[in-house]
Parts: C-alpha cells; sequence; structure tokens
C-alpha cells in the first residue's frame, strides 16, 4: 500500500483546506479509507473515515466543518475543511487497513493561524 497525502499548508481562521490522498497498490474501492491528525505533543487521532460503500464517520471535531469523501474512479480520498480553527494545526494523515495492519501516508502538515 501507498498513500500520498497533499494539501496542507497555512490558512488563517475560518479558512479553508481541501486535503487529497492518493493510494496505489490496492483495489482502492474495496477499502475503508480515514483521515488521522496529530498534534504536537497529543497523540494521533481520527478526524474522520468513509467505508468501500461510501459511509461517513466524523469525529465531534469535525462534524458540520469537515467532509471526507472519495474517488473510487482516480484511487483518492479526500477532506474538505472548513471554518477552520486554531485547534485545527496538526499533521494530517491518510490511512487504511491493509492485511490487518494499519498504513499510513507521510502525512501533511495543516497549520491555522489566529
Amino acid at each position: 500500500v501507498q498513500l500520498q497525502a497533499s494539501g496542507g499548508g497555512l490558512v488563517q481562521a475560518g479558512g479553508s483546506l481541501r486535503l487529497s490522498c492518493s493510494a496505489s497498490r490496492i483495489m482502492f474501492r474495496a477499502y475503508d479509507m480515514a483521515w488521522y491528525r496529530q498534534a504536537p505533543g497529543q497523540e494521533r487521532e481520527l478526524v474522520a473515515s468513509i467505508s468501500s460503500d461510501g459511509g461517513t464517520t466524523y469525529a465531534n471535531s469535525a462534524k458540520g466543518r469537515f467532509t471526507i469523501s472519495r474517488d473510487n474512479f482516480g484511487d483518492a480520498v479526500y477532506l474538505q475543511m472548513n471554518s477552520l480553527k486554531p485547534e485545527d494545526t496538526a499533521v494530517y494523515y491518510c490511512s487504511t487497513v491493509d492485511c490487518g495492519r494499519r498504513r499510513w501516508g507521510q502525512g501533511t502538515q495543516v497549520t491555522v493561524s489566529s
């Protein structure tokens, strides 16, 4: 499995970013996908997930502001983040489970300034 995340950056509070993750070496449409994040000094936490059939779940902190989606033709998963807050600052990771193990992309930094 290879996961390549992109789209992070520096944005002011209230702004938006769209993260992208391209997947390769898997039958993408059959995999549940997720976005996690890890802020400095904190544990990695689940932000949002999307199942192979398109069902979505969100962390309470993401509900109403973030939207996860997938493109099974392009083998990609996205995270649209609106109304960003300084507490959303973290490294965001694309992830899936393959062969019973959670796999991670390299992460993309999101920094929200106040």
